[in-house]
């Protein structure tokens, strides 16, 4: 499965077009936008146009993205919930908290983290707005902006690959344990990221520019 994955793009129109363009390029199967999609009230015609892909598109949302984000995606909405396409199992979780030196899920963290980790399988796709702690986060030198009890859990589970954005400074990969975590904001430079996948395989992530 090639997976094209965008995060941070706060409705801004350039990175909108390069969000299709891409796509056009790149002929992925599915579109995995992780977050930070809007920065608007009224976030549906940022939404339509996204969607307007010859590829299924899946979602979560940003702390930037308000709640009806989540329905205007409808079904491809991943918020506590699994998706799957091609056989292939995506589970995600909207939302994040940015607080002074590290971001937490929500209030309630703990409770949406067991609810992922229930949905989780050793083939999951796992979708999250922010990184796990201390892996591509850091937001000052020495500043990690990752969540914590992220980090537990990927050690925990052990998911194959892990989308995300949120820390515009730090796009890239990098494995925790066997998971490999895609950074794919747009937020500072690039264009997100393709991502080879198949089950039982390494995945390969080639970073856009």
């Amino acid at each position: 499965m090639r997976i094209y994955a965008a995060a941070d793009i706060h409705g801004r129109a350039a990175r909108i077009k390069s969000v299709k363009e891409q796509v056009k390029k790149l002929s992925p199967d599915a579109v995995v936008l992780a977050g930070d999609i809007t920065n608007s009230l009224h976030p549906l015609a940022d939404v339509v146009q996204l969607t307007d892909v010859p590829a299924p598109v899946l979602a979560i949302r940003g702390n930037w993205d308000m709640k009806k984000v989540d329905n205007l995606f409808g079904h491809f909405s991943l918020h506590l919930k699994t998706v799957v396409l091609a056989g292939v199992p995506f589970v995600g979780v909207s939302g994040a908290m940015s607080l002074r030196v590290y971001s937490r899920l929500a209030i309630r963290e703990q409770a949406m983290i067991d609810k992922i980790e229930s949905l989780l399988t050793k083939d999951s796709i796992l979708v999250v707005h922010p990184p796990p702690h201390g892996v591509l986060d850091e937001v000052f030198k020495g500043v990690h902006g990752g969540c914590r009890r992220l980090y537990d859990m990927i050690l925990r589970c052990q998911p194959p690959l892990m989308i995300c954005g949120h820390v515009h400074k730090c796009p890239g990969a990098a494995f925790i344990g066997k998971t490999l975590v895609v950074n794919c904001s747009m937020g500072k430079k690039g264009a997100g990221a393709l991502i080879r996948y198949e089950k039982g395989q390494v995945p390969i992530v080639e970073m856009m520019l």
